[in-house]
């Protein structure tokens, strides 16, 4: 005998779980609608502050913040399983997803209090914030595509014209690389092409901000070495390719593709193709090179070499009778290697360090680029250098140094050198926000550029310092991107982003790189998630940044990985590229994917279009 209810009696069943999650959940929306309103009135003193254009923004906010001050898991789940409208896409629109899910709850006709933001309304204000601060939509995406200018951007216009017209919606320049005098010239190069090829391009500085850097080591030797291509046997295959170059200009060496040795120009100009250039390399080892190409256009001569050759600084070079030495070379960088237990004395200042291997006597020293760090840093803290490749604990301070205990590294050591980040993400770090060394970035961007970048913020007051600068500059209409990379950046979020919506256009950008070694790894994707609800609460419009095809960008082939990764970027209004030989490449892919997600997708809230990737059956 069948024991299926009827369908009257499951109607009858579900009426009743409604009725029951109703009556419960009634008192739980009526709470929640006061804990909104309550946070809104305690921070009406900041709300009075913020820029009129950003008010209801702020708003929304904290209504955003009071709601996730509360765990509603038991709620999301009585709500699910009655097919009901969640609360998990409520972000741009908090108080009206509220107010509207206890309206069918109770089924009562839904009244928004005037004022409050509607649906269509919270979603229109992130699309009115993200055209004021990045300016016109690219037709067919949403999210603007936005690329590191490289060194090479300040002399090479055609190279920027290309980026242009591949899709680059914004340039940045970043004002830890370079100078004033590179910086003008690739604005002017970026204006230009948005000129001529009638697209929008902005112009975004990027503030070096307060890093912390190793100091220098002492300089290696001027040596180069050469070595052919070998098979298994350690028989040679293919030569060694390098070029001879004009020893007074020091474009060539930057712009050069292989190795290469600078000699005198009256020695270059009377090379030619097949002429053979003997040497003896530091070893003591007769070599033999023979030039390949020559062009006396650029001042360059090709060669080539079939044994492995060291070459150094004042090395004599002879063609027949016509014998030069070779120019200065580079210095070979010197480097600590550390293995966990090694210890570090990070000193205030000094003279260049000598480099230190595991396994000699002493421990390795190294200077810091900011003096106030040792005023900050405790006993116990932990202590990153390079980009996470070494982590430690501090074991003791004084005034002008301290210890720190390598805890972490590779099993066969890690390479320290200078010039190489340093991260404290438990240090309460009391560094001045803007030195004099950020006044030229600042002042040229308050005359030429669309946006500053602020690096490195820590709290609330680092927006103030950043606002009081530019206002000192008569700067107005200058957007603000608030780059999200420290530990104490992003647990002091929303007080970030209440003062800098004092100002009209303000963006987030998730600066993954440094944030990810602040933060952990494992913790990474968990932190980005919470930073665009947090900006997508606020209106606000985010940034997705760092190594983002960067593999492509750097060899030209991507990997799976970094593909879903560019994909899920269309949840940003913009996606940044660093450089790469290959970057051109990398923002037409980047233009196509985002693109085709456009298609499917909107921030969090799938379009449905109509799916035809599967045979009909």
């Amino acid at each position: 005998m069948s024991t299926s209810s009827s369908p009257s009696e499951r109607s009858a069943k579900w009426t009743k779980e409604r009725s029951t999650v109703s009556e419960r959940a009634d008192a739980e929306f009526i709470a929640l609608e006061r804990d909104l309103e309550s946070l809104v009135a305690r921070h009406s003193k900041d709300l009075d502050l913020v820029n009129t254009l950003h008010r209801a923004d702020a708003i929304n906010l904290l209504h955003y913040l009071a709601l996730r001050r509360h765990d509603e898991r038991g709620l999301q789940k009585r709500l699910t399983e009655l097919g009901l409208s969640s609360l998990g896409r409520c972000e741009a629109h908090v108080m009206a997803s509220v107010m509207s899910i206890h309206a069918m709850l109770c089924a009562k006709e839904l009244e928004l209090p005037e004022g409050t933001l509607t649906f269509r309304a919270g979603r229109a204000a992130l699309d009115v914030n993200t055209d004021a601060l990045f300016g016109a939509r690219p037709k067919g995406r949403v999210p603007r595509i936005m690329v590191t200018l490289d060194t090479e951007c300040a002399a090479d216009y055609r190279f920027v014209r290309q980026l242009v017209t591949s899709g680059m919606d914004v340039a940045r320049i970043n004002g830890a690389h370079d100078g004033p005098a590179q910086w003008e010239s690739m604005i002017s190069h970026v204006q230009r092409a948005a000129a001529e090829t009638d697209r929008h391009c902005s112009v975004i500085m990027d503030m070096a901000g307060p890093k912390l850097r190793t100091g220098p080591l002492e300089c290696g030797p001027q040596v180069m070495r050469l070595r052919p291509r070998r098979d298994v046997r350690g028989r040679p295959i293919s030569p060694a390719i390098f070029e001879f170059g004009s020893a007074r200009n020091p474009v060539a060496r930057a712009t050069s593709s292989v190795p290469l040795v600078p000699v005198p120009d009256e020695w270059l100009r009377r090379r030619n193709a097949g002429d053979e250039i003997r040497l003896t390399d530091t070893r003591g080892a007769p070599r033999l090179a023979r030039i390949v190409q020559s062009s006396r256009l650029d001042g360059r001569a090709r060669a080539e070499l079939w044994d492995t050759t060291y070459l150094e600084t004042g090395v004599t070079l002879s063609c027949g009778e016509d014998i030069t030495a070779i120019g200065s070379l580079p210095h070979i960088g010197q480097y600590h290697l550390l293995l966990p237990g090694d210890s570090v004395t990070v000193i205030c200042d000094g003279d260049a360090s000598s480099p230190w291997h595991h396994g000699q006597p002493g421990t390795a020293e190294i200077a810091c680029s900011l003096t106030s760090v040792f005023s900050s840093v405790r006993v116990g803290e932990r202590i990153l250098f390079d980009d996470g490749k070494l982590s430690g604990v501090i074991e003791s301070v004084e005034s002008d140094r301290f210890v720190a205990r390598i805890t972490d590294a590779p099993d066969r050591g890690a390479k320290l050198r200078s010039e190489k980040g340093i991260n404290l993400p438990d240090t309460d770090l009391r560094a001045p926000f803007i030195t004099d060394a950020d006044l030229p970035l600042l002042e040229l961007a308050a005359r030429r550029a669309n946006m500053l970048s602020l690096s490195f913020l820590r709290t609330g007051d680092d927006v103030d310092v950043a606002r009081n600068e530019l206002a000192r500059l008569d700067v107005k209409g200058l957007g603000i991107v608030l780059k999200i990379e420290t530990q104490a950046g992003f647990s002091n979020l929303p007080a970030i982003l209440l003062r800098a919506m004092r100002s009209p256009a303000v963006g987030v950008m998730i600066a993954r790189g440094d944030l990810a070694i602040e933060v952990g790894y494992a913790r990474l994707a968990e932190v980005q998630e919470e930073i665009l609800w947090l900006a997508e609460a606020a209106h606000l419009p985010v940034v997705w940044a760092t190594e983002v095809l960067d593999r492509l960008a750097r060899t030209g082939r991507p990997s799976r990985a970094e593909i879903t990764d560019a994909a899920m970027a269309q949840r940003a209004e913009c996606v940044m590229l660093n450089k790469g030989p290959h970057v051109v490449d990398a923002v037409r892919q980047l233009d196509d994917i985002l693109r085709r997600m456009a298609r499917h997708q909107r921030k969090t809230i799938p379009l449905l279009r109509p799916l035809h990737s599967w045979a009909d059956f």
